[in-house]
């Protein structure tokens, strides 16, 4: 086919000084052009080999490969400019294809210049489906925008308004940077079309312009067209666009023009306001709402404007949306924030109507309006103290519409509705949804701490402890510990209760730490305090929350001091266990406690053990701060979050941020109880010491060369029997003056049963371990990595800080990577962003096969990284920590 051929088949003909694009096709030409199409064809199957046969089955998404999208190809081709009756329904049927085949992902952007061609029509549901393949493609493809544009102004001047509002929001949505030329025009024109529908869209469409080009939009004065149409439009959807466009064109526009900052003053101006206000009624829902909003940012004059305003807007309480009442409700709170009895009353006249809207609609709704209830709760408790019937939950309602409403019962307790309040939380405390029987026993408990007919609420409390259901329990007795520390006088009545719990009954860590801590607070009261316990401290190794570990430590030391013969022997294993524990809270506290009885056991009973005084007020989880910036953030999702904007909208807390896809499902939230690793004994060394290094000199012979501290080993055997020997008997030398010291650990030692080694001929420590080598050509896939990483237990989990050299080359977290490459430290995968970043690592040993996997999580703003390892070779995993630790503390130094 030579060129000359080629001409008569399509001849394009291209107007440069007008931009203007037109396809013009020929009818013989094209004819001509499948006839030597269809030849080529048969000629090409004649000589091209058989096709090979493939054995994959075609993929789901792709049904039918290129050859369905060349299929509608020929298809548009042949129904392009035809005007035979049925063609429009032919176009239908194949637009649905197209666009169909688009939805799922094939690419059919070859058909765009048939699909152009095909748009010349006055059907409103092809161009439609035009326009949505056109927006589609134009967006990643800006050259084939170029080939809409005419077909699109020519439709701007259509004779129907819906194609002519449709086009022209179809051209201001292709968001092509060297196209924004081409939408002055059209959009200067539908701003001042006679139909409201292009109007509507204009209006949209200028803030659509602004976003592309700021210069254009300002330079073509549109701002002051919107204007001009928001105070005289007659259309109040044309009004509410204006004014939802220029509220962002003149805030964004503020921050760099003076002028930009006078006019958005301007807009804030008591006629604009008024105006706007005379006209609610006339707008529709979400209109009325974008009204108010912008209402609320108005500052009145004087109290008579806030009491026009109120009247004016007084029967939009009474509104059936939801979200219109809770606009209103915004407006009045915050214009009589100043005018504390107005104020009050304004709290009177909006109960009702959110009540109403918390007993209408969908749950989801409810949930919105209950949230914004809970807060105004909140804030004024008293004013709603007498609806509280209002807030029983149904049996009908879902969990989190029922936990909103427990906490709302809690806080409306007062003399006159306690009694009702609780005998309606015991009914719900036998609820078949288990977090909601929890959350009921707790709003219980609430309600006694606020001092409100604590007489029937203990009794209902312990009639809890009573009952054979695990969860009831462990609620209960976390509840009695807060009470007992609130009213001492109660003890005796708990007490004997709690006592005939058995600790092996009741699993949950708090619950746990509840019992253990009333066991070493009235063990004086308590005939088996001290064997519980004993047998507590028996199972230390099997105990894995570190917060039972640490009561148990505190609860043996206070039973040691009220009863110490019966308690001595649980004391001197607990020590030991404690001094050699795993967790490092646990560990110090031990230390501590040892070294407070090694000082003078009188000072160490007034230390853990003095005379305690009630507790009046229970910490608040929130701030008043805090509250009261949700509270300024009324009606929105700060609300529903019960946290302000920052918390949910700031990178820095968002909290734990997504991981890369590198590892699949691999999961990076807290290991889960069955994979933590129980309590460990570990060597102690002089970094685990609370001493200086001047006062272990001191404390130490000069025959013991200056071997590492041992921490004390318990040996049941060496523990003499039990007597009824006095506390006041065991009291020991004070150990200030340096030269008693050893007699004074000596005694303690003895006493509780510690091996500790005292003397000129101390035993020398062990020699260290040899140092852990690592193969620096180490593999593993992930698939491997993955499952060890689910099966292994974490061995060591522990925070650093990096050095501000360290922080500032993150900046390129490749750069860690190598470094820790560097160090035979290899990285499988990472993800995050600034300041969170995550890495997983992974080591092998030199001599073994001992693999070590690493989790490590670095938070640039704080400049600190969390370590998780987990190991093969547990025994070795220390070493692997200090040598990771090591190699992360030289990161970015030179």
């Amino acid at each position: 086919m030579d060129s000359t051929e080629k001409g008569k088949i399509i001849k394009i003909s291209c107007h440069t000084n007008k931009r203007h694009y037109d396809l013009i096709f020929s009818e013989e030409a094209k004819g001509r052009s499948n006839r030597l199409r269809g030849r080529s064809t048969q000629l090409s199957v004649a000589m091209a080999p058989p096709p090979p046969q493939s054995h994959r089955s075609p993929s789901p998404s792709q049904p039918s490969g290129k050859s369905e999208v060349s299929d509608l190809k020929s298809q548009l081709r042949q129904l392009a400019g035809s005007r035979a009756p049925g063609a429009d329904d032919s176009k239908r049927d194949l637009f649905k294809k197209v666009i169909s085949n688009m939805t799922i992902g094939i690419d059919v952007s070859s058909l765009f210049g048939e699909m152009v061609m095909c748009s010349a029509t006055s059907d409103i549901v092809l161009k439609k489906m035009c326009y949505l393949y056109v927006g589609n493609y134009a967006k990643v493809n800006p050259d084939l925008a170029l080939l809409t544009i005419n077909f699109l102004q020519r439709d701007c001047k259509d004779e129907d308004p819906m194609i002519r509002g449709l086009a022209l929001r179809s051209l201001c949505s292709l968001r092509v940077a060297n196209l924004v030329e081409y939408l002055v025009g059209p959009l200067g024109s539908g701003l001042k079309d006679n139909n409201s529908y292009v109007r509507m869209v204009a209006v949209i469409g200028v803030l659509k312009l602004y976003h592309i080009s700021a210069s254009t939009c300002i330079d073509a004065d549109f701002p002051a067209t919107l204007k001009h149409l928001m105070l005289n439009d007659p259309d109040t959807q044309v009004v509410a666009n204006c004014l939802s466009a220029l509220q962002e064109i003149w805030t964004l526009e503020s921050s760099t023009s003076e002028e930009a900052a006078r006019e958005r003053e301007t807009l804030l101006s008591k006629p604009v306001v008024y105006h706007l206000l005379n006209r609610i009624k006339e707008f529709s829902e979400w209109a009325q709402c974008l009204v108010l909003e912008f209402v609320s940012k108005y500052i009145p004059a004087d109290s008579s404007e806030i009491f026009d305003m109120m009247n004016l807007l007084e029967d939009r309480l009474q509104h059936a949306n939801g979200a219109v009442v809770l606009a209103t409700v915004k407006l009045f709170l915050q214009l009589t924030l100043s005018m504390a009895d107005v104020h009050q009353q304004v709290y009177e006249r909006i109960k009702a109507p959110l009540l109403t809207q918390v007993s209408s609609g969908s749950p989801e709704q409810s949930y919105a309006v209950l949230s914004h209830l809970h807060l105004l709760v909140m804030r004024a408790p008293y004013i709603f103290s007498s609806d509280y019937k209002h807030f029983y939950c149904q049996y009908n309602e879902p969990s989190y519409v029922k936990k909103l409403k427990l906490e709302m019962l809690t806080a409306v307790a007062n003399e006159s509705n306690t009694y009702e309040i609780v005998t309606e939380l015991c009914e719900y405390a036998a609820n078949v949804d288990i977090p909601i029987a929890r959350e009921s026993i707790r709003a219980v408990g609430k309600i006694a701490l606020q001092q409100y007919d604590v007489n029937a609420i203990v009794d209902r409390l312990l009639q809890f402890l009573e009952m054979e259901k695990d969860y009831v329990t462990s609620e209960a007795l976390v509840l009695v510990k807060d009470l007992l520390r609130k009213y001492p006088q109660w003890s005796q009545d708990c007490i004997a209760v709690v006592g005939n719990i058995s600790s092996k009954n009741v699993q949950e860590p708090k619950a746990k730490a509840a019992l253990i801590w009333m066991l070493g607070e009235y063990s004086q009261d308590m005939h088996d305090a001290p064997y519980v316990l004993e047998s507590l401290v028996e199972n230390w190794d099997e105990e894995h929350s570190a917060e039972v570990r640490l009561h148990l430590l505190t609860a043996v030391m206070k039973c040691f001091f009220k009863r110490p013969p019966e308690t001595k022997k649980a004391l001197g294993a607990a020590l030991a266990a404690g001094l050699a524990d795993f967790h490092q809270d646990v560990h110090d506290r031990a230390l501590f406690y040892y070294r407070l009885l090694q000082y003078n056991v009188s000072v160490a009973e007034s230390v853990v053990n003095p005379p305690k005084q009630a507790v009046s007020v229970f910490a608040d989880t929130q701030s008043s701060e805090i509250k009261d910036r949700i509270f300024d953030e009324f009606n929105s999702l700060s609300v529903v979050y019960q946290k302000p904007s920052y918390m949910f909208t700031d990178k820095e807390h968002r909290g734990t941020f997504e991981f890369a896809d590198e590892l699949g499902n691999l999961s990076i939230t807290a290991e889960s109880g069955e994979s933590v690793v129980p309590a460990q004994r570990v060597e102690a060394n002089d970094k685990d010491l609370l001493l200086s290094t001047s006062e272990k000199d001191e404390g130490r012979e000069p025959g013991s060369n200056g071997s590492a501290y041992s921490a004390p080993s318990y040996n049941g055997s060496s523990v003499p029997s039990t007597t009824s020997q006095p506390l006041a008997d065991l009291a020991f030398p004070s150990t200030g003056i340096s030269g008693q010291a050893p007699a004074s650990s000596l005694a303690i030692d003895d006493l509780l049963g510690l091996d500790f080694a005292v003397g000129t001929a101390a035993t020398p420590s062990p020699p260290p371990p040899p140092p852990l080598n690592l193969n620096p050509k180490a593999v593993l896939d992930p698939g491997t990595f993955q499952q060890k990483w689910r099966q292994l237990p974490i061995s060591i989990s522990e925070e650093y800080s990096l050095s501000p050299q360290g922080i500032a080359s993150l900046t390129t977290p490749n750069a860690l990577l190598r470094h820790m490459q560097s160090h035979s430290i290899h990285c499988i995968a990472s993800g995050g962003q600034s300041p969170n970043f995550k890495f997983f690592f992974f080591a092998q040993k030199a001599e073994a096969a001992s693999i070590y996997l690493v989790e490590c999580i670095i938070n640039t703003s704080s400049a600190k990284s969390q370590i998780k390892v987990k190991a093969d070779d547990q025994s070795s995993s220390q070493a692997f920590s200090t040598l990771f630790q090591s190699a992360l503390s030289k990161f970015g130094l030179p």
